[in-house]
């Protein structure tokens, strides 16, 4: 149990890590949220895949499999950037219990999964990864407060209005960098929930808009982190590197599909 205060907000309560027991099942905060994250992900990928020309069972194997390969994922992320402390006790790579996954692996696990079985089901592949943007903007934004119960995930101290004291802290009032990225991730599902209704012009359009959205967001937050993976080499945050190098990614597949867009709609005008 731990007794959580933001001053600045004037509130302050006890929360612990366990959500209720089941017998002798502890069922924990943390997994219940990205569960009922990944859940509402789905129902809203399964909802308007018709929208994007997917057809439900073979989304739903994207899925399905896309899940397994994303807890993969973000455990050899973790373990890989976490090396040092695995290397000489193999038996606790599989203790996914104890803690140790890494959003950034549990993205391109997904991913690789997903794309694998699309590939086999011949999906749309740029509707289907737009569709994907948009669920991972619900699952990342409700379960990142799976790091709030379990009291991690902040940064370094701080005197901002949103500011965060607990027993992890040391007594510290700490960036709540979970609250951070919660907040940006379900205002981009927000917008590009919005975007999607009316102004997609292209399959892998709200996809890109993801990837900047999210990128720039975590770029700037895992620099507030205390507990960043670092490259082996240098100072360099690993999660920070690779988002900006999404940015740039993200940024110029936006510029190629818009003047695509561009030149098709000219070649219509032309033809008529």
């Amino acid at each position: 149990m731990f007794h959580v205060e933001f001053p600045g907000l004037g509130i302050e309560f006890d929360i612990g890590r366990v959500a209720f027991r089941i017998g002798e099942i502890r069922v924990y905060w943390y997994g219940l949220l990205i569960a009922v994250g990944f859940l509402l992900a789905v129902i809203y990928a399964v909802v308007r895949c018709k929208e994007f020309k997917i057809k439900r069972e073979p989304l739903l194997d994207c899925i399905i499999f896309g899940l397994i390969t994303a807890i993969i994922g973000a455990r050899a992320y973790y373990v890989a950037f976490r090396w040092e402390v695995y290397k000489d006790d193999w038996i606790s790579i599989f203790r996914v219990d104890q803690g140790g996954l890494a959003i950034y692996g549990g993205i391109i696990g997904a991913l690789i999964g997903g794309l694998i079985v699309a590939r086999i089901y011949r999906v749309k592949i740029g509707a289907l990864l737009d569709l994907t943007g948009l669920g991972f903007l619900i699952g990342q934004g409700i379960g990142r407060w799976g790091n709030f119960t379990n009291q991690e995930a902040f940064g370094t101290p701080t005197d901002n209005i949103f500011r965060m004291v607990s027993e992890r802290t040391e007594g510290l009032a700490v960036h709540p960098c979970f609250l951070y990225e919660s907040a940006w991730c379900l205002l981009g599902f927000v917008l590009l929930h919005f975007i999607s209704k009316k102004y997609r012009k292209f399959d892998g359009q709200i996809f890109y808009m993801y990837l900047v959205w999210y990128g720039f967001e975590r770029m700037i937050v895992e620099g507030l982190r205390t507990d960043s993976l670092y490259l082996p080499f240098g100072n360099i945050r690993v999660s920070q590197l690779l988002s900006a190098l999404i940015v740039i990614f993200g940024l110029v597949m936006l510029v190629m599909g818009f003047r695509k867009v561009r030149k098709s709609n000219k070649a219509k005008v032309l033809r008529n």
